[in-house]
């Protein structure tokens, strides 16, 4: 339960980081050819921001044991009762 929650609040702020801060990591890794022929001006920034919020999403889902909510609400139509 508490190694969720560290983890949880580490990659909250991995994320955070990411889209605060997207122009560090824009010049550490530098551009996306796919991000800026397909997300327009600021395509790679665009991207790393997106990246951030998955992140957040993914971290808070294993933080708080989402999981089989969040399967169920996507694939819940699939299951005959």
């Amino acid at each position: 339960m508490i190694a969720r929650v560290i983890v949880g609040i580490l990659g909250t702020l991995l994320g955070a980081s990411m889209i605060i801060k997207n122009e560090a990591y824009f010049r550490f890794i530098g551009t996306n050819s796919w991000a800026e022929a397909k997300l327009g001006p600021g395509g790679s920034r665009t991207l790393y921001k997106l990246i951030g919020l998955i992140v957040i999403f993914l971290c808070w889902v294993y933080a708080f044991n989402w999981l089989n909510d969040l399967l169920y609400f996507i694939f819940g139509g699939l299951i005959k009762k």
